[in-house]
């Protein structure tokens, strides 16, 4: 994982935390897989997947009953991210707050990450 030890890969505010937890309770999934994949208008787009089990190779995040894992690929683009959950007068989804991109697409839907080895070095892996 590209992290700092003891520091959380992402973060969850309370309404993620809760949304999540309300999830894994209703379809008894182990939690939420995140992660990143290339599309969009940006180049690359979120990821967002019930979890049935977890994957050894997955960094597991584990806040007040919520658990959420991220996809190998994505944990250098992942790292520092806030996820929220936001409800609006027309839709309700998570919001991620991540300071590793570097542009977004007018929607919103898709992101355009830092340059790999900028991301590096910003980690401490340079």
């Amino acid at each position: 994982m590209f992290g700092i030890p003891g520091k959380q890969a992402v973060t969850l505010t309370a309404k993620a935390t809760a949304q999540i937890v309300s999830l894994m309770e209703r379809d008894g999934h182990q939690g939420l897989r995140i992660g990143v994949k290339k599309g969009g208008c940006a180049g690359m787009e979120y990821t967002m997947d019930y979890a049935e089990a977890i994957d050894p190779n997955d960094e597991v995040v584990e806040q007040d009953g919520a658990r959420v894992m991220i996809a190998p690929m994505a944990q250098m683009f992942l790292f520092g991210t806030e996820i929220d959950y936001e409800v609006g007068l027309l839709e309700a989804g998570f919001k991620f707050r991540n300071p590793n991109v570097e542009d977004a697409c007018g929607c919103g839907e898709s992101i355009k990450f830092k340059d790999v080895e900028e991301l590096s070095a910003e980690q401490g892996h340079g």
